[in-house]
């Protein structure tokens, strides 16, 4: 099988070593809007340097990997699409719901197939608390919190082309919420602060955000970010139920600490952040997705998984802004 993978940043570089050593992957061809960039990584690799996003699709590959700038998302699945190319893309398909739908659409039209790297889908805590609720072992499942923590802020060039904190990171935890439960989020109630650099309220962002979710069968959750988290990487999730409750993300390099007298001590190698917390599981969704270009299993994560938690981010964009409830069927009126 031959791959092109088109963006040579840190989480392409990440993905295109997962494809080089795939077993399947008999050729990997690497683009990028940068050439020396694109060069630097396949020659580290011993991949192809295809020299340009026109040589990748011109050079007859199976299917094409997507880990760009966030603004090229949505052509480059068009054009997958227009290609009747299998694409695997990184989140989120386009910052706006315009063009995500445009992208969708495009990929319906074609009958191609779009899988999106919502990687927690394939973290083992994450999958076993999906397996949890499904077989009912809390009992009726009546809240839900979910964190997400940065250690440090992105460079603040980054922000103004992110999308925000909703879109960019959250967005992570409102697909994971609707995937582990099951269930799909009615209404939204969201909060943001700014008590860091500037360049966050400049562009309209927030660097710290929390939303109050309530799901289609009454089930609390909340939600909650920050750009700001010294003590390392968390990402985690708790769910209560009527006769248990579980964490997912709670283990030895957790930075967590517990100020009770025999409680855990803060790690010595706490989590670093998301490539490292989450490498099993980017390396298994990339695995899936060649799974799904051979026909050896069923899309995981289709494109229309990622419009839905895009409305929720919206909603709470929303809501943030003018300060109100706001159900997810009044944004997603507008698609």
């Amino acid at each position: 099988m031959r791959i092109g993978l088109v963006g040579a940043g840190r989480i392409g570089a990440f993905h295109a070593k997962a494809l080089r050593d795939h077993e399947d992957v008999a050729e990997l061809l690497v683009a990028d809007a940068d050439p020396a960039r694109s060069a630097d990584l396949a020659a580290s690799l011993g991949a192809v340097d295809a020299g340009s996003v026109d040589a990748v699709f011109g050079a007859g590959v199976d299917a094409v990997v997507i880990t760009s700038a966030t603004a090229a998302h949505a052509e480059l699945i068009g054009r997958a699409a227009r290609a009747g190319l299998p694409a695997f893309c990184e989140k989120p398909i386009a910052t706006d719901l315009p063009g995500t739908v445009a992208a969708l659409r495009e990929v319906e039209a074609a009958g191609s197939v779009l899988q999106i790297g919502f990687q927690r889908r394939f973290d083992a805590g994450y999958r076993a608390a999906r397996e949890a609720v499904r077989a009912g072992k809390l009992g009726r499942l009546h809240t839900v919190r979910a964190i997400t923590s940065d250690p440090e802020p992105p460079p603040a060039a980054y922000v103004p082309l992110s999308g925000g904190l909703y879109r960019d990171c959250l967005i992570h935890d409102f697909d994971i919420l609707r995937w582990v439960t099951g269930r799909e989020v009615a209404e939204v109630y969201a909060t943001g602060s700014n008590g860091g650099a500037d360049f966050f309220a400049a562009s309209g962002d927030v660097d710290t955000a929390a939303a109050l979710l309530t799901l289609d069968d009454g089930t609390l959750a909340t939600a909650t970010a920050t750009r700001y988290n010294g003590a390392g990487y968390d990402v985690r999730m708790e769910l209560a139920g009527e006769d248990d409750q579980l964490a997912v993300g709670v283990d030895a390099r957790t930075p967590l600490t517990s100020t009770e007298p025999d409680g855990a001590p803060a790690p010595a190698h706490p989590w670093g952040g998301f490539l490292e917390r989450f490498a099993p599981a980017y390396r298994a969704e990339l695995r899936t997705f060649v799974d799904v270009v051979k026909g050896a299993t069923g899309n995981p994560c289709e494109g229309g998984e990622a419009l839905k938690a895009l409305l929720v981010a919206e909603a709470c964009e929303v809501s943030r802004r003018e300060h109100r409830p706001v159900q997810v069927a009044e944004i997603a009126e507008h698609v």
